[in-house]
């Protein structure tokens, strides 16, 4: 943990008890699924864009919080596959934003020592989104701090379905040490995006819908499934803690053992 909670949370609810809160059981890896926007700006009379433009500022408080928290993996779900079918003028403008935005704050991570990295199929991005990613990759790779990962344009099941389709070609290759019966989830595992990231321990998702819609099937297998009816234009550190002191009360079993 970076600083004191009174610094990280100086207005702290009443309904929230700090003293709860176990700084040694802070999880590596939260994935955060940000639901809500378009419902947020309808209730202001507002079109969807100006919802997810509203998200944009808990996105950074969610990032300024989890850091000074000691999360070492922040996932953020920003554009899934499925998400090409809304209207074109929204599809236009989150590829508008996501380039502004990133191009906005990355000397701000790279000031804190953040780390970004996407997971997904970047290749369909419109080019100047593409390149304010692989910008802001490139300025902060060597940065020590928590590792910011956004999944754009990412689907969990086509995911997995190029792992296999890359395990099958491998082993239907006769110079190939691999066989079928030696594929391991492993294999599986180091061909994903997510082949250097630690699996997340807390799948996190605001508007209280409670589904996975298509994210990290494979990486959340054991994860700790947090929900909160907040919609995520209002979702602040507050309520980021409420979903930590819940995931902190619970008792993780694998398989049965209790850990």
């Amino acid at each position: 943990m970076n600083k004191p909670l009174s610094v990280i949370f100086p207005d702290l609810p009443d309904d929230v008890d700090i003293s709860r809160l176990d700084a040694a059981r802070i999880p590596e890896h939260i994935a955060v699924i940000m639901d809500g926007n378009g419902r947020w700006a309808k209730s202001r009379m507002m079109n969807r864009l100006k919802g997810h433009k509203a998200g944009i500022e808990a996105v950074r408080e969610t990032i300024r919080c989890a850091s000074d928290l000691g999360v070492r993996y922040l996932t953020i779900y920003s554009f899934s596959t499925e998400n090409w079918k809304r209207p074109a003028d929204e599809v236009d403008g989150l590829m508008d934003l996501f380039a502004k935005t990133m191009l906005a704050e990355v000397d701000g991570l790279d000031a804190e020592g953040v780390r970004v990295m996407t997971i997904g199929d970047l290749s369909a991005l419109p080019e100047d989104t593409r390149e304010a990613f692989e910008e802001a990759r490139v300025q902060t790779q060597d940065n020590p701090g928590m590792t910011l990962v956004v999944a754009v344009n990412y689907g969990s099941r086509d995911e997995i379905l190029r792992a296999v389709r890359s395990l099958a070609a491998e082993a239907a290759d006769p110079e190939s040490p691999l066989t079928v019966d030696a594929i391991t989830e492993e294999d599986v595992s180091e061909r994903l995006y997510t082949a250097q990231i630690p699996d997340p321990e807390m799948i996190l998702r605001t508007s209280g819908e409670m589904r996975l819609s298509n994210f990290l099937l494979w990486q959340s297998a054991y994860a700790e499934l947090v929900c909160t009816d907040v919609l995520w234009p209002d979702f602040d550190r507050y309520e980021l803690l409420r979903c930590i002191l819940d995931y902190q009360s619970r008792d993780r079993r694998f398989g049965g053992v209790k850990q």
